[in-house]
């Protein structure tokens, strides 16, 4: 009665800011169990693009766009629960609750007895005899990659739940494969963008600085989502195409006007100066029209990423365009110069 009691207290309504964190209490290492719905079981794994140097994760170029606020997941078999719930019994039973000691497990997956669903519906859950043991199949809980931002406590806030194998589960929230593609656009880690300068240790006040990036270091990066025990999977591919300059100073002018460099069909961006080329228009490049005074001006180069998905049900389509910005130094002098 003192565990019941205790628990009851533990899974009252909560705002949503308070809730949600199972900590690590549960994890059953080397076993890829966790009784913290606070980690998703969803692998990702980068099938193609860079795999060295610096890197960073995308920023959508659409600013209402968010990802799926939550969804459900297979957690345990019944032999995984058996051994979570009379060996430990601590952790998240459902996205927002957390049961804490083996008699409120035992009491509703071993014998059967009904629990209280305090945040979701139906507001009771029909327990389970002996874990479900010699069943095929998974129980799921709900999963939030922040649960911070879901206002609503009712979603994905079922207590934890049997499926059989090989299903998923026909409830609000279920996964989806596009669940899985939209989760990974920020798993998605593409390269920094270091451009190539000409001159490359100092630019001239008139003399256009030609912008360059060779083929060979922006290629599309593909990520693969699986989650396990559900034959659902998704490809999240980001393309390379286009760069964006920001001078740093608005005393200077661009080429194109509008900052924005297209990416050639080879993967390249712009090119490189030639002897024979002081004069011209770079296709990619900077004019600054005032020297810098001992502080260099802050370039930034911005690339855009088209993005799109394929899944495991034949379903795809685009996903927002991403940035990813990085900022480099640039030292101008005063006298004129020809550009060699």
């Amino acid at each position: 009665m003192t565990v019941l009691a205790l628990t009851g207290a533990l899974l009252a309504p909560l705002p949503a800011s308070a809730v949600g964190d199972g900590g690590v209490y549960g994890t059953r290492k080397g076993k890829g169990i966790s009784a913290s719905a606070g980690q998703s079981r969803i692998k990702i794994t980068q099938t193609s693009g860079p795999t060295g140097g610096k890197k960073g994760t995308l920023s959508s170029t659409k600013a209402n766009w968010k990802p799926p606020l939550c969804w459900y997941e297979p957690i345990f078999t019944p032999e995984q629960l058996k051994d979570f719930a009379e060996n430990d019994g601590r952790g998240d039973v459902g996205l927002r609750q957390w049961w804490y000691g083996p008699v409120l497990w035992t009491d509703h997956f071993k014998d059967g007895k009904e629990s209280i669903n305090y945040l979701g519906t139906p507001r009771t859950s029909p327990g389970y005899k002996n874990y479900n043991l010699g069943k095929d199949g998974y129980f799921w809980r709900g999963y939030a990659p922040d649960i911070t931002v879901v206002d609503d406590n009712s979603l994905c806030s079922s207590l934890m739940f049997w499926e059989d194998a090989g299903k998923i589960p026909d409830v609000p929230n279920a996964p989806t494969s596009k669940t899985l593609a939209e989760y990974a656009y920020n798993k998605v880690e593409v390269p920094g963008t270091e451009i190539e300068l000409k001159p490359a240790a100092k630019s001239t006040v008139n003399v256009p600085t030609w912008v360059w990036l060779d083929k060979g270091t922006f290629k599309e990066v593909k990520v693969r989502a699986e989650l396990p025990g559900t034959g659902l999977w998704a490809e999240t591919t980001a393309k390379p195409v286009a760069l964006h300059l920001t001078p740093g100073t608005s005393d200077a002018t661009t080429s194109p006007s509008s900052g924005d460099c297209t990416i050639n069909d080879d993967g390249s961006i712009g090119a490189p100066f030639q002897k024979g080329d002081a004069g011209k228009t770079p296709p990619c490049g900077i004019t600054y029209l005032r020297a810098t005074d001992g502080t260099p001006y802050q370039l930034k180069a911005s690339i855009t990423w088209q993005v799109s998905w394929k899944g495991s049900d034949g379903t795809g389509g685009d996903l927002p365009d991403g940035t990813f910005e990085t900022t480099q130094d640039v030292n101008v002098q005063e006298f004129q110069a020809v550009n060699r």
